[in-house]
């Protein structure tokens, strides 16, 4: 599950390929699906997303939430590769994007009226 926050005058207008690019990152790095995307996009008005100094208005919040068991160097390397796509599929520059990844085990996750745990999944976790 993925939630990325951004300015509204400069996210809406390319939400649709950052959904693009991320899924595909997700699918390249973690060997996710073609039908396993799952993104939130959350505008906002200007006054109420603050950023750090050094940034413009294109400053882009992602929040990659998933279960544990992916190794460091993979989720490492999904960061490097979202900062490279981003910057060429979307225009916005490393310096504006902020990454997060929050794991979860599964048992803390629900979806399918089970819990995570519980359900078989069609992709690995522990890449």
């Amino acid at each position: 599950m993925i939630i990325v926050y951004g300015i509204r005058e400069r996210l809406n207008p390319v939400k649709a390929k950052l959904s693009d690019t991320v899924h595909a990152c997700m699918k390249e790095v973690l060997g996710m699906p073609d039908d396993k995307r799952a993104h939130r996009f959350v505008p906002l008005e200007k006054e109420d997303l603050y950023y750090p100094g050094g940034r413009t208005d294109a400053y882009t919040v992602i929040e990659i939430n998933m279960m544990q068991g992916r190794s460091e160097a993979t989720k490492k390397e999904l960061i490097k590769a979202l900062f490279r796509a981003i910057e060429k599929d979307a225009g916005i520059a490393p310096v504006d994007v902020e990454i997060t990844i929050n794991e979860q085990p599964a048992h803390c996750w629900g979806f399918r009226g089970m819990t995570g745990d519980e359900v078989k999944l069609s992709y690995k976790i522990n890449v």
